[in-house]
């Protein structure tokens, strides 16, 4: 059937301006341009001005900064999720909460479909497309770059320049990048020989290691319930919180990664992030949890991290599996309340001290120069228990 109105998820660049086009041109309805602002740096006007020019009935930007960092990565960052063990999701975050706010804005304008520029290859089709099933399954989905014959950036620069569309005549960057608060992802073109190293010139957020400065700097950074909220004793917004915390990062070099991982597809891709203020909160965030969880919780937590981070990698944010681990994943937090100083070095983050008034670690216990209230005779009875099952083994030739 043939949609009424469509609301495109916008970001103003080549791709999305020929899609937006090609949308009017094929369905023949009114098309709405929809941009999130998670934080990529974009000249918001100039995005607008050239929706309208390309014929969007409206163009609506909404900012939605505040939320990405406080509902998505925070959440994120309470289960210390990472894909395939280093990978921190800037891009897997944002993805369900833009195509939230589409249908939202769907629902205002009262379109009957949403469309997105994800390829066929990648991650990010799904990701949007489980969000609209799960939040609003009527809306019927166009996914361009699987129904139309164009097969490159060469067939799209035809049909912008047959139609108008302004084409960028910067020269063309040999990989591409996704860009918002959390992070920066480069992939494709160059970075796709795994053996390659990527130009220093490539960075954006991060200074090289070798060229950080040569003295350390000391961050305080304060957690209530596993959420940040002061960096050396200014309590920030969860947002500002991350930008400063991106700046001290940038600065010494941290937060490179460098890894082939398996996309939800089937395919091997190799991405380079650059996550400053991310690398620095897990490393904080983990070592206050050493202070104040509770070890089984710990480990049972832990053994989920895997299927947390699979499930937000692979789009499944809204399915009642998620809703699940969340609720799990806030209970375990209700401790992890305290204080932790790292230092930062040559793309090093070092944890220097953490304080917790909740702190379950007992110095007179732990220490093995005072007696405490701990019977070490106790242990006798511990380990032979223990070592029962193993002698029963051995006794019996198994």
């Amino acid at each position: 059937m043939k949609p009424k109105k469509i609301v495109l998820a916008y970001s103003g660049g080549l791709d999305t301006s020929v899609i937006l086009k090609w949308l009017i041109e094929k369905y023949q309805c009114p098309v709405v341009a929809f941009c999130a602002d998670v934080g990529q740096e974009e000249d918001w006007e100039e995005v607008r001005r050239k929706g309208l020019a390309c014929g969007a009935e409206e163009v609506i930007i909404r900012d939605l900064k505040e939320e990405f960092v406080a509902e998505f990565i925070f959440t994120a960052l309470k289960a210390n999720a990472v894909y395939e063990g280093w990978y921190l999701m800037g891009t897997s975050l944002a993805r369900p909460l833009i195509a939230r706010e589409q249908v939202k804005v769907a629902r205002e304008v009262g379109a009957d479909a949403v469309a997105h520029g994800a390829t066929g290859k990648g991650n990010d089709q799904v990701r949007f497309e489980l969000t609209y099933a799960a939040l609003a399954p009527d809306l019927k989905v166009i996914a361009p770059w699987r129904e139309w014959a164009f097969e490159g950036r060469e067939d799209l620069i035809q049909f912008a320049e047959a139609h108008g569309i302004p084409v960028p005549v910067t020269k063309e960057k040999p990989y591409s990048i996704d860009a918002n608060l959390f992070h920066i992802s480069y992939e494709g073109g160059i970075l796709e020989d795994p053996w390659a190293e990527p130009p220093e010139d490539m960075f954006q957020m991060t200074v090289s290691p070798e060229k950080a400065p040569d003295e350390p700097e000391y961050v305080e950074i304060e957690f209530e319930r596993g959420a940040p909220v002061a960096v050396n004793g200014e309590r920030l917004s969860p947002a500002a919180l991350l930008q400063k915390l991106n700046e001290m990062g940038g600065r010494h070099g941290v937060g490179r990664v460098d890894m082939v991982e398996n996309r939800f597809v089937g395919l091997k891709s190799r991405g380079i992030y650059e996550t400053p203020g991310g690398t620095i909160l897990q490393v904080a965030h983990r070592a206050l949890e050493h202070l104040t969880l509770d070890r089984e919780v710990m480990h049972l937590r832990d053994s989920l991290v895997p299927k947390f981070s699979e499930l937000i990698y692979y789009g499944f944010w809204f399915s009642p599996e998620m809703e699940a681990l969340r609720a799990f994943i806030e209970e375990t937090q209700k401790n992890v309340t305290g204080m932790v100083r790292v230092k930062l070095y040559k793309g090093n983050v070092i944890v220097a001290g953490r304080k917790s008034p909740v702190s379950l670690y007992r110095q007179d216990l732990a220490s093995f120069d005072e007696a405490g209230g701990y019977n070490q005779k106790d242990a006798e009875g511990f380990i032979r228990l223990q070592a029962l099952r193993l002698k029963l083994q051995r006794r019996e030739g198994i």
